[in-house]
């Protein structure tokens, strides 16, 4: 007589396994979400968060990742710098996130660094900054200053002929060293002390109206003068609404802006600004297919046709889609197989062209220059031929100049010295 109760025990054990088998191919990747979404810089980190989540939808419509769904934990480090560091920590330690997207200023990223390093963390950081840095748990999806800073000095020197410069920014890491930078290049193309205005100010900064003061007083020299700015944040609303109150506008002292693009613009009114400029290396106005049906995936995500999209939008696009590729690739979301996957990774940008992730963990990007309009959209006025690589250290600084980056074998370092074939950082060896 057959024995019915062993029978169905054997089936309920078979498909006890299977359901744990399904449920554990199902367990979501985790993908953490750092940006700041109270504080002085919600007004640009918040629509990061929103792209990030807009892009672990789409993913998990398309079935996911590796056959698993994608989970998005949200945290506000508040712009608050230390708390980037502790958020980073709990994300790593807790969370258990396996990829962090998140960041804008080089001071966050900075309280982040150690963690990621200890913790062996994985984060794709989508906004333009000083260089000076390469780390093997880092990808800089954001311009470097050879594709952002270095173009638009070139540009209003050899096109608009400017001779005076006011380097403004805001008093942190990445203004600081991108002035320097930028210093460095203006002295070594022949621009003379006394032709070089630097000057600083506190995040969230508003009352400008004597330094807007002492930039019309530099201006009126008898050269022509520009402004190029660092300035980050929320007070770049009030410097534009000084500007406009002492009646300086683009044809007597033009601004070119690294920090300011569409969703900045999009809270103030943009009409005594036209002609201002900014550097970056995507701009809403581009004409393409593919930036045609992100521009409507995003509208259709945030159920508004009134926001804008911006360069570390694209940025964060561009990262994430090289995340996705590099764990497909190497079949694991584990952090050193997919940093030695993701060089190489290429993906389209938004401009008609591919995204290239180089072996220092710096894209090929093109550059765009573009002026302000009156509705806060950009016309392109300028741009590369082609792809410029990033650089992660800079030429023109002494300490920098004889350094390189390069995460393959057999160099596997951020900062190689070119002269004596060491690594003073930095390493890995697998």
């Amino acid at each position: 007589m057959r024995n019915t109760s062993f029978f169905s025990r054997t089936l309920l054990t078979a498909a006890a396994c299977l359901f744990s088998l399904g449920a554990q191919a199902q367990e979501p990747i985790k993908v953490g979400v750092l940006h700041s979404l109270s504080g002085t810089m919600a007004i640009s980190e918040t629509t990061l968060k929103d792209t990030v989540l807009m892009m672990v939808e789409q993913q998990n419509a398309k079935g996911g990742v590796l056959g698993r769904p994608l989970e998005a934990v949200v945290v506000d480090p508040a712009s608050d710098w230390p708390l980037f560091a502790e958020r980073t920590r709990q994300l790593l330690s807790q969370d258990n996130v396996d990829v962090i997207f998140g960041a804008w200023t080089s001071v966050s990223r900075k309280a982040m660094l150690p963690v990621l390093e200890e913790l062996n963390g994985l984060l794709f950081y989508p906004v333009q900054y000083e260089g000076e840095e390469s780390s093997k748990n880092i990808f800089y999806t954001g311009a470097a200053p050879n594709q952002q800073a270095i173009p638009a000095v070139d540009y209003l020197m050899n096109d608009l002929g400017i001779e005076r410069w006011v380097l403004a920014g805001t008093d942190y890491v990445y203004p600081r060293t991108t002035n320097r930078i930028l210093e460095a290049y203006l002295k070594a193309q022949g621009v003379a002390d006394e032709d070089i205005m630097i000057n600083y100010t506190p995040f969230s900064h508003s009352d400008w109206q004597s330094i807007v003061s002492d930039i019309s007083r530099f201006g009126s020299a008898g050269k022509a003068t520009a402004v190029v700015s660092t300035i980050n944040g929320d007070a770049n609303v009030p410097f534009y609404r000084e500007l406009g109150n002492q009646g300086i506008s683009s044809l007597d002292i033009p601004v070119i802006a690294f920090s300011v693009g569409e969703e900045e613009l999009s809270g103030i009114d943009a009409r005594p600004l036209v002609g201002h400029m900014a550097a970056w290396n995507y701009f809403q106005s581009v004409d393409t297919d593919a930036n045609a049906e992100f521009i409507a995936q995003w509208h259709d995500f945030i159920g508004s046709t009134g926001r804008v999209t911006n360069d570390p939008m694209e940025a964060t696009y561009i990262g994430f889609n090289m995340w996705v590729k590099a764990v497909e690739k190497a079949g694991t979301t584990d952090v050193d197989a997919v940093e030695q996957a993701m060089i190489g990774i290429e993906t389209p940008n938004l401009s008609g062209g591919m995204a290239v992730m180089n072996k220092n963990h710096h894209l090929s990007k093109p550059v765009l220059i573009g002026e302000i309009q009156s509705d806060g959209q950009f016309q392109v006025v300028w741009e590369t031929d082609g792809l410029v690589p990033g650089d992660a250290w800079s030429d023109y600084l002494e300490g920098s100049k004889d350094l390189i980056s390069d995460w393959t074998p057999p160099i596997r370092c951020g900062n190689y010295n070119t002269v004596t074939e060491t690594c003073s950082g930095q390493t890995t060896d697998f």
